[in-house]
């Protein structure tokens, strides 16, 4: 069955949003805690070793209520039934949505098409494993009897960015194998990459569901070339391996049919990186770590399927971005993570939160009148308050920002942890209370500034405060705590795209540039430049000559 079609703005419940923005507009979040003492104590989540802090928001339960509301009235709890229940809820290429079945337990039952596919699920997860384990004891070899030093994940999308995202997250984990990753068509990158390997201790793991994807094939091939220059045709076959669902294609590329690991067409790709497509992290980390990352997502599933709403992370998340985005008018979102374990996390939920809302036509196949997707950006803490900081505290726009931290340093260096956490703690505080000229004047006397030039200063000094945050605090950063890190992210992509009524899991927007790169390459090659706009026809021209 597919979701509801529901224009939210035109329910009771946001109307009353609407109306309750009016008196909160311009309230001061300082007013707020002065009023109540206990407002964190009331406006945070507890979750496993998770501590969600959302009380430094300009809500009071009243908003929260009201957001809850809409939460019920545009269906939630059905979408997220028939979310977990394999439902064609991505009605728009009439497939399934089930990335949560990728980290299943073995004895849940999940249906597509009327068969449970767990057994199918879990009989790629024993291959991975085999595999992952053969390579890392140097059980399986390359074409000269060596063992492999070094792994080449080649992919693009969600079969780069995934995967690469969680091998630097959990480099405190890594085993002995290096890897490296290859995405952009860019020829000056694969050969960064190549020129650093040896072609007898690489493995290299081609990931493409339809192994047609112009920018992986393009680097495959180039890599396959710079190999053959050291190696037989026959030997092709020890040193590749492919996650993808054309046989037929990965077998003329050279890659022996038992080396491949199978995708489903009821995974999008930037959900995948939980599939074989993770196979690079199985790899990096070893197959124990990538099933605990597995597990984490699972248990944060869980948390999401069954949790009352009030009390649902992910749900609380989104209906507070939504808060922001559709009436405070904010289009960007931060996400500053405080380890630089995390400096691709960012990145990574670019992909699935522009790719997945990034929508302009409704469920019901008319535009929205509305803003949906929000533009996500960000770095770790501290390197981000040397950047881009000044815009969120003193700027003029509204950026609320997801700090997470975690509560122990991996290699135990407190010292250094007890800074970095400081700095994560100050942030928020300073973007909650700002600084008043009361304050500022204060310091300047005792400075001992002159009043000349405490008069011209005191304006650039002050900061009005009230930039809302969450904060996410975790015991530490484990594959378990990843994962439920990344689910919880997943599903508030998922909340916003069902109040907003739009299609989160196709990305039609991706098709037309790659359509017409196609036909402009082709002219490219030939030299013959066809019709375009004459800005278009002016710059292939400059190209050509």
């Amino acid at each position: 069955m597919a979701l509801q079609k529901i224009n939210p703005t035109q329910t009771e419940a946001w109307q009353k949003i609407q109306s309750h923005f009016e008196t909160m507009k311009s309230v001061q979040m300082q007013e707020l805690f002065a009023k109540d003492n206990n407002r964190a104590e009331k406006m945070h989540l507890q979750w496993n070793d998770f501590l969600v802090d959302y009380s430094k928001n300009i809500a009071t339960q009243e908003t929260i209520d009201l957001l809850l509301d809409l939460a019920k009235k545009v269906d939630l709890k059905d979408a997220i039934s028939k979310y977990f229940d394999g439902d064609l809820i991505n009605q728009t290429e009439n497939r399934a949505v089930l990335h949560t079945a990728l980290r299943a337990t073995e004895n849940a039952a999940v249906m597509v098409d009327g068969v449970n596919v767990m057994p199918e699920v879990f009989s790629v997860k024993n291959k991975i494993k085999n595999f992952s384990n053969e390579v890392i004891s140097g059980e399986r070899k390359g074409f000269s009897g060596k063992q492999f030093t070094d792994i080449v994940n080649i992919g693009i999308g969600g079969s780069d960015l995934g995967p690469a995202m969680i091998v630097e997250a959990l480099q405190f984990y890594k085993n002995h194998l290096n890897v490296h990753f290859v995405s952009n068509v860019d020829g000056d990158h694969v050969n960064e990459i190549i020129k650093k390997l040896n072609p007898e201790t690489t493995l290299f793991v081609i990931v493409s569901k339809t192994f047609t994807t112009q920018e992986t094939l393009s680097n495959a091939e180039t890599i396959r070339s710079w190999f053959l220059k050291s190696a037989k045709q026959e030997d092709v076959a020890k040193h590749f391996v492919a996650v993808s669902t054309n046989i037929q294609r990965v077998t003329e590329f050279g890659i022996n049919p038992t080396n491949v690991f199978p995708m489903w067409d009821w995974v999008g790709g930037r959900f995948s990186l939980w599939s074989a497509v993770g196979l690079s992290v199985s790899l990096a980390v070893g197959f124990d770590n990538f099933d605990k990352l597995l597990k984490g997502a699972n248990q944060m599933d869980e948390h999401f399927k069954n949790e009352s709403f009030d009390k649902n992370i992910p749900v609380m998340l989104a209906l507070l971005s939504i808060w922001y985005n559709n009436f405070f008018g904010a289009e960007s979102e931060a996400l500053i993570p405080y380890t630089q374990y995390l400096q691709k996390l960012a990145p990574y939920l670019q992909q699935g939160i522009m790719e997945s809302n990034g929508k302009s036509i409704g469920r019901d196949g008319k535009p929205v009148n509305y803003q949906t997707g929000t533009i996500i950006w960000g770095e770790p803490g501290t390197n981000s308050q040397h950047a881009f900081f000044q815009l969120i505290h003193q700027g003029t726009k509204l950026i609320p920002t997801d700090f997470i931290g975690f509560k122990e340093a991996l290699y135990g260096n407190k010292d250094h942890h007890d800074k970095l956490m400081s700095n994560f703690f100050a942030q928020t505080e300073a973007l909650l209370m700002g600084k008043t000229e009361a304050q500022v004047k204060a310091e300047f006397e005792k400075q001992g500034i002159s009043d000349e030039k405490a008069n011209f200063l005191l304006p650039f000094k002050v900061f009005s405060g009230n930039k809302p945050t969450n904060t996410l605090l975790i015991n530490k950063l484990t594959p378990e705590s990843l994962g439920a890190l990344v689910a919880l992210y997943e599903h508030k992509i998922f909340v916003q795209g069902v109040i907003w009524n739009i299609f989160s899991y196709d990305q039609w927007g991706v098709e037309l540039g790659k359509q017409l790169a196609n036909t402009i390459l082709e002219e490219i090659v030939t030299k013959k430049v066809q019709q375009h706009d004459s800005s278009t026809t002016f710059l292939l021209k400059n190209y050509l000559n």
